[in-house]
């Protein structure tokens, strides 16, 4: 399994992640200790040249990061023509203990690495680093999980095994199945469906609003996280159902495949990149209050409120066409 050109990619790159993250950590842990903006000293202008190079790996490491979640998707959705029992990425994640947690994993450090690079990009924006001590600071606690998660990776691909029978999407997204997931399930379509729309619809109001005013940002970021939140249920409580045009089939990856049109990828991208970068605007809103940052971080947030609206839309979109197109009509309860 470690021979398979897609594999090879996510452990290699993987790999140099954690290479440029140790470095980075590193350098990043001097220059919290030694970093003084005031001095001129040699020391001083070492560490302002070394943050240039750390700001630069760390874009390009993050960078692959965020890719790597959709190229670990894409990955084990093609390796389940190699699992008896496994119709799509369902079946290659169960194939061993390792498969699910190394995706919450990816997951999580998907929004922190896009976090950081946030923070970065504002960063940059001031003349005298204003940030320089919380950016590392930051880096230095999401090193770990990242390593984590390239050891949990490594585990999984690791432990495949080809004689292995998994279980099939149908068995495990059902509303018998256990665990989270059966309950979103069992959840009624139709409150479900309410709570989706509404609260997107909601998020890119306020979006709008912020954009144009400057105000309102708490209530927009709460609705930013209920629109996430939201958008996982429905992705498998009806939106999957309307796709498959099957009353039964909850499966949040058999939307990847080439027969639903890969819908599922511009699904993942603008619900994950939604949330992030609305989040992001709540990440940088404290730092308007430093002197070399109180023009910049109204126009990043701007620009950052535009795209959120995008990807919001795009999943709005992206779910009112599947809708409209099924020949399938969920009865109201």
């Amino acid at each position: 399994m470690f021979f398979h050109p897609a594999i090879l990619s996510l452990l290699m790159g993987s790999a140099l992640v954690a290479f440029m993250l140790v470095y980075s950590c590193f350098m990043g842990a001097r220059i919290i200790k030694r970093w003084d903006i005031q001095s001129g000293s040699e020391l001083q202008l070492s560490l302002e040249r070394r943050t240039y190079l750390i700001s630069t790996i760390m874009t390009y490491a993050l960078g692959f990061q965020l890719v790597s979640l959709f190229l670990f998707i894409y990955t084990v959705d093609h390796l389940s023509v190699l699992f008896v029992g496994a119709m799509c990425a369902a079946g290659s994640l169960n194939a061993n203990s390792w498969g699910y947690p190394t995706l919450i994993l990816k997951i999580v450090s998907f929004l922190l690495a896009g976090l950081w690079l946030i923070v970065n990009h504002t960063d940059n924006r001031g003349y005298d680093y204003p940030l320089i001590r919380l950016k590392y600071g930051l880096l230095l606690g999401i090193t770990p999980l990242i390593l984590a998660e390239m050891f949990s990776q490594a585990a999984y691909f690791r432990g495949l095994e080809p004689n292995i029978i998994t279980s099939c999407c149908g068995t495990l997204f059902t509303s018998d199945s256990g665990g989270v997931t059966s309950g979103i399930m069992a959840l009624p379509h139709a409150p479900v469906e309410v709570a989706f729309f509404s609260s997107l619809s909601l998020t890119v109001v306020l979006g709008i609003r912020f954009y144009r005013t400057g105000r309102g940002l708490i209530p927009f970021t709460v609705m930013n996280g209920a629109a996430f939140l939201s958008s996982v249920v429905a992705l498998m409580s009806f939106v999957a159902l309307y796709i498959y045009e099957l009353p039964t089939h909850h499966c949040p990856f058999c939307i990847l495949h080439g027969e639903y049109g890969h819908v599922g990828y511009p699904l993942y991208i603008s619900i994950l990149a939604g949330a992030l970068l609305g989040f992001g605007m709540a990440v940088v809103a404290p730092f308007r209050r430093r002197p070399s940052l109180a023009g910049a971080v109204p126009r990043i947030q701007k620009g950052l409120a535009l795209m959120t609206l995008g990807f919001h839309l795009v999943t709005l979109l992206t779910v009112i066409a599947g809708v409209s197109f099924s020949n399938l009509i969920l009865p109201t309860p």
